[in-house]
């Protein structure tokens, strides 16, 4: 199973309509489902969608998938590292009025290049993230700690305790 989540406050017409496109193209609607908020000006017509799911619906979605298509929002691509799901990420746009700023252009280019994401700069970046995505190419995802990262952890553990003493 493919999962769609387009967060609940906003929604986001441009990443519904490439997937559902891409469904049209490669005949993998079956396979996808999409959460796309109640506010959605375009309605797919290639894959199955809802304008909101139960967060306990939404968690089994997410579990259930093989990978995972969003906006580039904070909470899904911790869930999905959380989860170890891979997940194709396109940002909102400021500048097309989908969003106030471009802080989702912002967290897509810091999460670019990591294991098990694939960050589309924009739409025509999506069907070949899509198709990687839906082969497998993220095999060597690691799972997001619930702690820090280790190199995160000795920075602030220097920064409050000091250097150590050179003996």
């Amino acid at each position: 199973m493919i999962f769609l989540t387009v967060g609940t406050h906003e929604p986001f017409d441009r990443l519904v309509r490439s997937v559902d496109g891409w469904c049209a193209a490669t005949g993998r609607g079956a396979e996808m489902f999409g959460q796309i908020t109640d506010h959605a000006g375009y309605r797919p017509s290639h894959f199955e969608a809802v304008a909101s799911l139960e967060p306990a619906e939404y968690r089994r979605r997410f579990a259930m998938a093989d990978f995972v298509i969003s906006h580039a929002g904070m909470g899904s691509i911790i869930t999905a590292l959380s989860m170890q799901k891979p997940i194709v990420i396109l940002p909102r746009r400021g500048h097309l009025r989908e969003t106030r700023n471009d802080h989702q252009f912002a967290t897509m280019e810091r999460f670019a290049g990591r294991p098990g994401i694939f960050a589309a700069r924009d739409e025509h970046e999506l069907p070949g993230l899509l198709a990687g995505a839906a082969d497998g190419d993220a095999t060597e995802m690691g799972k997001l700690s619930q702690f820090g990262d280790g190199q995160l952890i000795e920075a602030l553990r220097t920064f409050i305790q000091g250097p150590a003493a050179k003996g």
